[in-house]
C-alpha cells in the first residue's frame, strides 16, 4: 500500500500556466479566505500576465521550475498539447510529497502518472463561470491521492463554485454537457432577447430580461430541489402563454437539439482525448 503523504495545514500553491483559468482559481480562493494570496505562486513569459498576478498579492517567479520547488500543490493550467512537454521536464521537482492537479482537457490520469511517475494526481474539469465564481467543476483521483487531498481541491475549487466527484471515465460527457454547456445558453439567451426584439422590447431590456430569467429559472431549479418538468408545468397555465410557446420549442426540436448537442461534444472530446 502507498504511503499516505498529507498536505501541510499552511501549503503553498503552485500554478503552472498563467491564463485566465488560473486566474480565476487564484482570484477565488483568495477572495473566499481559503487561502492567501501570498501563498500562491505562478511564472509567465509575457510581462502582462505576470502583472495581473502581481496585482491581487500572487508571488511571481522567474520560471516554472521554482514555482514548483516553492509549492507544496501545483495545479497544471497549461494548453494539453504541451502537458506532456511540461511534466517531463519539471519531473525531477514533482515528487510524491507535492500534489499535482490538472485542469487540462483531455489528458488522462494514467498518461500524466506514466509521465511524473506516481499516482499522487487529481484531474479536474472547471468551466468558463468560474471567472465569476460559479463554475461546475468535477475531479477524479488518481491511485496515491488520499482523503484529504480530495478534501483539499474540493475546498480550492468550491472557492470559484461548485465541484462534484467522479470517475474519469465521465470525464468527456462532463466536457460535453458542463464544459460546453455554458455557450448553449449563451445562445439561448441571445436567441430569447432576438425574441423579445421582434416582440417590440428595446434591445438593452430584452437581454437583460433574458439574462435574469435563466438565471432565476436555474436558481429555481438548484434551491428547490423540484425537478426541471414539474417547475415547467406550474408555469404553464390551461390555454396560457406559456404553453403555447412550448409547443413551438416542441416543434422546432428544441429539447431534442440540445440532448444532440451535448452527446455530439462528448462524442468530440472522446475523439481529442483518444479514448
Amino acid at each position: 500500500m502507498a504511503a499516505v503523504v498529507h498536505v501541510p495545514s499552511t501549503f503553498n500553491l503552485g500554478f503552472i500556466g498563467a491564463g485566465n483559468m488560473a486566474e480565476s482559481i487564484a482570484r477565488g480562493v483568495s477572495k473566499t479566505g481559503i487561502l492567501p494570496a501570498s501563498r500562491i505562486r505562478t511564472a509567465h513569459s509575457r510581462i502582462e500576465r505576470c502583472e495581473v498576478f502581481d496585482s491581487f498579492g500572487v508571488k511571481v517567479f522567474q520560471n516554472n521550475f521554482e514555482v514548483v520547488e516553492d509549492s507544496d500543490v501545483i495545479i497544471l493550467s497549461v494548453k494539453p498539447q504541451i502537458v506532456k512537454k511540461v511534466v517531463l521536464e519539471l519531473k525531477p521537482l514533482l515528487s510524491k510529497e507535492k500534489l499535482l492537479v490538472s485542469i487540462a482537457a483531455g489528458i488522462k490520469l494514467k498518461d500524466l502518472q506514466e509521465w511524473v511517475g506516481h499516482g499522487r494526481l487529481i484531474r479536474v474539469m472547471p468551466n468558463t463561470p468560474s471567472a465569476i465564481g460559479e463554475a461546475a467543476s468535477v475531479m477524479s483521483l488518481g491511485e496515491m491521492a488520499t482523503k484529504e487531498d480530495q478534501e483539499l481541491i474540493a475546498s480550492l475549487f468550491g472557492a470559484i463554485g461548485k465541484i462534484w466527484i467522479a470517475d474519469e471515465k465521465c470525464f468527456d460527457a462532463v466536457t460535453g454537457l458542463s464544459g460546453s454547456g455554458p455557450a448553449y445558453i449563451y445562445i439561448a439567451i441571445e436567441a430569447m432577447a432576438d425574441g423579445g426584439v421582434a416582440a417590440g422590447l428595446p434591445r438593452n431590456l430584452a437581454l437583460s430580461l433574458a439574462s435574469q430569467t435563466v438565471l432565476g429559472a436555474a436558481s429555481m431549479v438548484i434551491n428547490t430541489g423540484k425537478h426541471p418538468g414539474q417547475l415547467k408545468d406550474a408555469v404553464t397555465s390551461p390555454a396560457g402563454t406559456t404553453i403555447a410557446g412550448i409547443h413551438e420549442l416542441e416543434k422546432g426540436g428544441f429539447r431534442a437539439s440540445l440532448i444532440n448537442a451535448v452527446i455530439a461534444a462528448s462524442n468530440r472530446s472522446q475523439e481529442l482525448s483518444g479514448s
